[in-house]
């Protein structure tokens, strides 16, 4: 019996333990996979990569929100997506055969036959809030930096149009 090799004991948090830098993909995932997989999503992939499946332009009125499959079946699914507008859900109408072929064609198979549209307001994102507003300019009588060479310029136009981007990139 003295022959026998034996492993060592490991606690359990030491095989959860990682050295060096390792993706964040595979912790998130472990996270992620049940909340996503309550609504049909496997890791959550279509969510994630919803822009680059559908392209921006939809995306940015879009999202998905569960894939519900027949009983017993993981294909023929049907998507239901939130769409922002009424405007936009009868182009998505128009466009689901399309966004149809995109979807399956990224998972390798006839995942999703049909859409559900549902219409409210998308949640607000990094990627989809608005853009952050402009600092103020200073005042006309602040001197700039470059002001001797603003002088330089002969066009007046061109000058005034100079001094404006000098003074909005001096509030900043």
């Amino acid at each position: 019996m003295a022959d026998r090799k034996t492993k060592p004991e490991t606690k359990p948090s030491d095989e959860r333990r990682t050295y060096g830098l390792v993706s964040i993909a595979v912790p998130s995932d472990r996270v992620t996979r049940p909340v996503f997989g309550r609504h049909g999503f496997a890791g959550g992939a279509l969510v994630v990569d919803w822009p680059a499946i559908v392209g921006s332009a939809v995306s940015s009125h879009t999202l998905p929100l569960s894939i519900k499959f027949p009983p017993k079946e993981r294909t023929e699914g049907t998507l239901v997506v939130k769409v922002d507008s009424g405007a936009f859900a009868l182009e998505m109408q128009h466009l689901e055969p399309l966004i149809l072929e995109r979807i399956n064609g990224y998972f390798g198979w006839k995942a999703v036959a049909r859409l559900k549209l549902r219409q409210g307001p998308l949640p607000e994102v990094s990627a989809r809030a608005a853009k952050p507003a402009l600092p103020a300019a200073p005042p006309p009588g602040t001197p700039l930096p470059a002001g001797d060479r603003l002088a330089q310029v002969e066009d007046p136009e061109l000058r005034e149009v100079l001094e404006r981007l000098g003074r909005r990139l001096a509030g900043r």
